[in-house]
Parts: structure tokens; C-alpha cells; sequence
């Protein structure tokens, strides 16, 4: 039961700590959606595993005719659509059709992102935390919040943030790189108090980096291998001592 003071876990771990399929493809969902840990993936796992369970059982009992199958049937569906997982007019299949990246789709850095407050998903975690992003008008410092799809619209800068500005030089960079750089391809921008280094900097760095394709200095030639020494002859054997008092 645990202590009454003590909240209860609320997600289940691996059952095997260390199948190598399994650990491959949670770091592959971990750098997709720039998550701090797998613990993050567990509970969005255990959510999952919550809703599909409420579904098959539903789905069990369809030609049943009680009343308050029906009810709890329509209401499942509801609150899964007011939290943006499935889409209007969905069925029960849909819900059994959810995936992992589905529930983490949901979360309030995923969609800072994919609104383009920001242009990694690294950036998006440190905007939140450092409570520069608020949903209406209150701030959110919280990464993993599931953002219900009436909440969407109304993520935005916090109001006393110096983000807030448009003429400030974080936003420049944010508008030029959602401009000039592809989706998913842009590099994770540190930051200290603020920010640290832009990707515009990171980017102007690799270009000064890189050799140019117009360029006409000759390469230099390769060095020529040193001549091995020649080896010296071996020495001859000595000749053996002629026998004292000659022959006999």
C-alpha cells in the first residue's frame, strides 16, 4: 500500500532491464523528442497501456446494452479527443492504433517546437524551464505537461518575458532560422541566462570552417616516403687457424 505521505509510482519500468532492442529504440524516441530521460518514455508507455486496456474492455461488451457502457463508451471517446489523441468521429480501433509517439506528442516542449517558438527540441526544454513560455496566461514550467487540444492555441511567451519582444535578438534568430534551416536539422542552442550560442552563430562558425570549393590554392604534394637505409653485407666468417707442426 506505501505510505500514505508518499505518492505511489505511477508508471510501470521493463520487466527486463536490458534487451538491446527494446534500449535501442527508446534512445531513438529519447533524441526524437529531446527528452531527458527514458523514465519520460515509461510513463507516456504506462498511459498508453492504460487507454487501450479501457478500449479492449469497452469493446468486449458492445452488444451489451447497458446504459452506462454506453456512457462510459462516449466518454472515453471524449476525453481522448479533448486531449488531441485521436481526431473527431474516431472509434475504438483508433485508440488501439495509438503509439508511444503519440502521447509524446502531446507534451508542452513537443508542441513549443512544432509552433515554432522555438528550433530545436533542446531549446524548447530550456525556454520552458527558464518559464519563458505560458499557456493563456499562466506560465508552465513543466516539459512534459499534456497539452489538451483547447490549451494548443493558447501557448505562447510568457507577457514579463524578454522573449516576448519581437525586435529581440533570441527572436531574430528563431524567425531566421524557422526561414533558412529544414525542419530537424538544425543544431541544439545552449543557454545560460538566457542563451549561451545561437544556431546562427553555430552556423556561421562551420561556414567560416569549411574549405571553399572555389578556392585555387594548390594542395601541397603529398611528402615522399624516406629511402630505407641499404642493408649493410654480412659479414664474412673468419678463417680457421692453419694446425701447428704441419702435417703428419
Amino acid at each position: 500500500m506505501g505510505h500514505p505521505k508518499f505518492s505511489r509510482k505511477k508508471y510501470d519500468s521493463p520487466t527486463h532491464p536490458w534487451k538491446s532492442a527494446r534500449i535501442k529504440e527508446e534512445h531513438a524516441i529519447k533524441a526524437n523528442h529531446g527528452l531527458k530521460n527514458v523514465r519520460e518514455i515509461w510513463k507516456a508507455n504506462s498511459a498508453l497501456r492504460r487507454h487501450r486496456h479501457q478500449a479492449m474492455k469497452l469493446i468486449g461488451r458492445t452488444a451489451s446494452t447497458d446504459t452506462h457502457l454506453t456512457r462510459e463508451h462516449d466518454d472515453l471517446l471524449r476525453s481522448l479527443y479533448n486531449k488531441g489523441l485521436i481526431p473527431d468521429g474516431a472509434t475504438m480501433d483508433n485508440i488501439l492504433e495509438l503509439s508511444v509517439e503519440d502521447m509524446l506528442g502531446r507534451r508542452l516542449q513537443t508542441l513549443v517546437r512544432l509552433k515554432g517558438l522555438a528550433v530545436s527540441h533542446k531549446q524548447a526544454r530550456q525556454l520552458i524551464t527558464h518559464g519563458h513560455i505560458a499557456i493563456g496566461e499562466q506560465k508552465v514550467t513543466i516539459p512534459a505537461y499534456p497539452v489538451s487540444r483547447e490549451e494548443e492555441e493558447g501557448i505562447t511567451y510568457v507577457g514579463r518575458s524578454v522573449i516576448s519582444n519581437p525586435n529581440h535578438s533570441i527572436r531574430q534568430d528563431i524567425e531566421t532560422l524557422r526561414s533558412t534551416v529544414e525542419y530537424g536539422e538544425e543544431e541544439p542552442v545552449e543557454m545560460g541566462e538566457v542563451f549561451v550560442k545561437s544556431d546562427t552563430e553555430v552556423i556561421a562558425e562551420r561556414a567560416a570552417a569549411a574549405p571553399s570549393a572555389d578556392s585555387t590554392i594548390p594542395a601541397e604534394p603529398a611528402a615522399e616516403p624516406a629511402a630505407e637505409p641499404a642493408a649493410e653485407p654480412a659479414a664474412e666468417p673468419a678463417a680457421e687457424p692453419a694446425p701447428e707442426g704441419g702435417e703428419k
